[in-house]
């Protein structure tokens, strides 16, 4: 956007422009944000409105570190203007609607440009398959994706304003808490390709049933032009009665357009598509993260882009990261949010990976609505049947997976609690796997691991002799 001034942003927010900028090293904003605290030179500031807070009360903040300039309510921009500095000042009665209308406006350039458009949702692994189909399209074209988690009303504008203008591919993801948001994200980020990576028991406490959160997803479907391409599971059948004919549509999974052939020792993935068969070596080998591989090979294939080779995927943070305790203890934190279906996954990779004792640390998965204690001990049997040894639950809703886990288990009231329990428990390579609902706050319990590790303490021999080092000892 630097290249516009601050007329063109006034016109592509629909904001009137009360006082332009006094001076500026471009014509216009290098970035949008909406956290004054973290406004900085070049920044176009967003002053929203909060539950606790009006983001337009903050406006002065950003500009006095140097900010372009502020987009606010009519309430703050008066005084925005009396004492604003070099910067400028528009005003809006909607901030966020116009965040989003500028948002839709730099797609429209970058279209114009020659970029296009991935949009991915599902019920679990979005985030995942977003990170995969970026690294596997980074090699060969110019790559913008989501960042973090903006992908909301919100987040989805400002992963879009973050694009550069010489992008000729944007990954974004879109989340879903009721109906009609994804109607809302798709139609500002106008996709190309369209990405439903699953459907499952998530939200099931807002949308009351699983063809509800199926036709919540297929909003992405139904946004897409008539030339865009859509890539979904092979057989999802909840998503059978939201197809469209004039669509080309790539599924993937076993008997789907892509498939997986093969997957070797040495990490050699062999993937088929249209008779074809394409060959990586992903950094990763979990089959959850295979899968949604294939959702992003079919994506990337629908770009026209044929992947090969090493692939090297930094996956977002709490996301099945790997962290590495004394006594060769794995921690694996999966802590950014959980359903049924996430669940069952990152037990089944704790199963298949663990060279040891398998552990686990599990919360409550919210927003399950009336099935939720049966969804609950239902994990429960799940990471018996898969050979876990060790169960600690966080939180009340947790307690049902212990009650259907048929080892060694432990409860307790919230994470913190949980991390004090499970450090007197832990055993040399013991593997752990940390997960709930973000609302858990599990990122607690992992933080407590890692200091209680980084300190020597909480881990044990399998004779329960302390791994600590004894004080002045020197061991390292």
């Amino acid at each position: 956007m630097r290249a516009w001034d601050a007329s063109r942003i006034a016109a592509a927010c629909g904001a009137r422009l009360v006082a332009e900028p006094s001076r500026s090293p471009y014509g216009g904003p290098a970035r949008a944000s909406i956290d004054s605290r973290l406004a900085r030179a070049g920044d176009l500031f967003f002053g929203l409105r909060g539950e606790r807070s009006d983001g337009g009360s903050h406006a002065l903040q950003a500009l006095t570190a140097g900010a372009w300039g502020v987009l606010v309510a009519p309430e703050h921009a008066a005084e925005a203007a009396r004492e604003r500095a070099a910067g400028a000042v528009l005003e809006h009665p909607d901030p966020l609607t116009a965040l989003q209308r500028l948002a839709l406006a730099w797609r429209h350039e970058l279209r114009a440009a020659g970029a296009k458009v991935v949009a991915i949702t599902g019920s679990t692994g979005k985030t995942s398959t977003k990170d995969i189909l970026a690294a596997l399209l980074a090699s060969q074209l110019r790559t913008a994706a989501s960042a973090a988690n903006l992908n909301t009303e919100i987040g989805l504008p400002l992963a879009i304003l973050a694009a550069p203008g010489d992008s000729q591919v944007l990954v974004l993801e879109l989340a879903m808490r009721g109906s009609g948001q994804i109607a809302e994200l798709t139609a500002i980020a106008e996709p190309d390709v369209g990405v439903i990576v699953n459907v499952g028991p998530a939200h099931l406490e807002l949308l009351g049933s699983l063809e509800a959160i199926a036709a919540a997803k297929a909003e992405l479907i139904a946004g897409l032009a008539p030339s865009a391409v859509v890539v979904l599971p092979h057989h999802e059948p909840l998503l059978e009665p939201h197809l469209r004919r004039e669509l080309r549509t790539i599924t993937f999974g076993d008997g789907g357009d892509v498939s997986l052939l093969e997957r070797r020792a040495d990490g050699r993935t062999r993937i088929a598509h249209g008779g074809e068969q394409i060959e990586l070596w992903p950094s990763f080998a979990q089959q959850h993260n295979l899968r949604n591989l294939l959702a992003a090979v079919a994506a990337a294939r629908a770009l026209g882009v044929t992947p090969e080779g090493r692939l090297q995927v930094r996956f977002s943070a709490m996301r099945g990261e790997r962290l590495a305790l004394p006594g060769g203890v794995i921690l694996i934190d999966d802590c950014y949010n959980a359903n049924p279906m996430s669940m069952r996954a990152a037990i089944d990779d704790l199963a298949d990976t663990a060279p040891a004792r398998r552990v686990a640390l599990l919360g409550d998965m919210l927003e399950l609505g009336s099935d939720a204690p049966r969804l609950h001990r239902e994990i429960g049997e799940h990471a018996g049947a898969r050979g876990i040894q060790l169960l600690v639950t966080a939180g009340p809703l947790a307690a049902e997976i212990a009650a259907g886990f048929p080892g060694e288990s432990h409860q307790a009231a919230d994470a913190a609690a949980a991390a004090e329990l499970l450090g007197g428990l832990l055993l040399e390579r013991d593997t752990v796997l940390v997960k709930g609902s973000r609302g858990v706050g599990l990122e607690r319990a992992v933080a407590a691991l890692r200091a209680a590790g980084g300190r020597g303490a909480g881990v044990h021999a399998g004779d329960g002799t302390s791994l600590a080092p004894a004080a002045g000892s020197g061991r390292r």
